[in-house]
């Protein structure tokens, strides 16, 4: 039987990353071809295009991997159901059950992948790409190793973490004078943005002259200029782009502050939903490699597939919307598309003979 596991293992993770290898070409094609629009503004060349369409590959893999396991599952099984190997399998006497045991653990080796892929490689690469975008089309600021860096006439503003709400976190502020001397630095350790004032905590400002250094401490200021907030509109931190372990340190900040935290928190449930979609797309494509699908070709199996991640794909986004509208629990507008196909899975495979 470890043979078999491996073997059937084997179709399911190859047939899963072809399909994966080809949508995400056909994603990143049309991607890079809506960047070209945008080639010859600011900095932003082919070069930029390239890269920033790079940088959002992982993302994509990770959005298309449930898909991608549903079609490749449908296509590697269903080559092994026209050669009649999993008749012979059944025949041997090797049930149903213990056949959909050995797809999911290649699907749960696979889920693991997608986790790793959606946690630690594309929150980065996404932060990359959204800066390198941004920072290309706007001449006034840059990015680099030490976060943001703008100018604002004599004022230079160096900002670390920039969070959505408008809310800064360890940024300073250097002031120059017509020599090009400092003549005044200020530290803070945050910024938030409301009502056209920026409202400053724990300020430490040290003015620079000849006859010393003048250091005031202050809990709270406000700033009627700091940077204009169109700016930050662009490059805040969207929720694609953080980790788990961000989200759930935001929401805690959000609720703290009785702040609106649903579409973070729906972000968040759908880090967990997404990598076990891809469980529940394997369970769903083995009743159809038993029943009636076994006898078609590969171009049913590929319409079967596609059919079914758009429904899946459509039920999730409608379902995450109207919780956001109607006010229903994020945690409910995440796994509610995934029990109702988890269930019609369920359900059609127990009718498998």
């Amino acid at each position: 039987m470890m043979i078999l596991r491996l073997y059937i293992a084997r179709q399911v993770i190859g047939g899963t990353l072809l399909a994966l290898l080809v949508l995400t070409a056909l994603d990143v094609a049309f991607t890079f071809i809506g960047e070209l629009d945008d080639v010859g503004r600011g900095s932003y060349g082919w070069i930029q295009a390239i890269t920033y369409t790079a940088l959002t590959v992982p993302r994509r893999l990770y959005e298309l991997f449930p898909t991608a396991v549903l079609l490749g599952t449908l296509l590697s099984l269903g080559t092994l159901a026209e050669n009649s190997e999993l008749t012979a399998m059944r025949a041997a006497g090797i049930s149903v059950s213990r056949i959909v045991s050995a797809v999911l653990q290649a699907g749960l080796a696979m889920m693991l992948m997608a986790v790793l892929l959606g946690e630690v490689v594309a929150p980065a690469a996404e932060r990359q790409a959204q800066s390198l975008r941004t920072f290309s089309h706007a001449e006034q600021i840059h990015l680099g190793g030490a976060g943001l860096w703008a100018r604002d006439g004599d004022r230079f503003l160096n900002v670390r973490t920039i969070m959505p709400g408008l809310r800064l976190q360890d940024l300073r502020v250097y002031r120059f004078d017509e020599d090009g001397r400092l003549v005044e630095s200020i530290q803070a350790g945050q910024a938030r943005y409301r009502d056209g004032l920026w409202t400053v905590e724990h300020v430490v400002r040290s003015r620079i002259a000849t006859t010393g250094i003048q250091v005031e401490h202050n809990a709270l200021e406000q700033w009627d200029r700091l940077l204009a907030a169109e700016l930050f509109d662009v490059i805040v931190v969207e929720p694609r782009q953080m980790s788990a372990w961000t989200l759930a340190r935001y929401i805690a900040y959000l609720r703290e502050n009785n702040l609106e935290s649903a579409p973070y928190e729906l972000a968040f449930w759908t880090r967990f939903t997404t990598p076990l979609s891809s469980l529940v797309m394997l369970l769903l494509a083995l009743p159809f490699i038993f029943g009636s699908l076994r006898t078609g070709g590969a171009g049913q199996r590929l319409f079967i597939g596609i059919l079914i991640g758009v429904g899946f794909h459509l039920l999730n986004r409608t379902l995450n919307h109207m919780g956001l509208v109607y006010g229903m629990p994020p945690f409910l507008s995440a796994v509610l598309p995934l029990m109702v196909f988890l269930l019609v899975a369920l359900w059609a495979l127990r009718r498998v003979r």
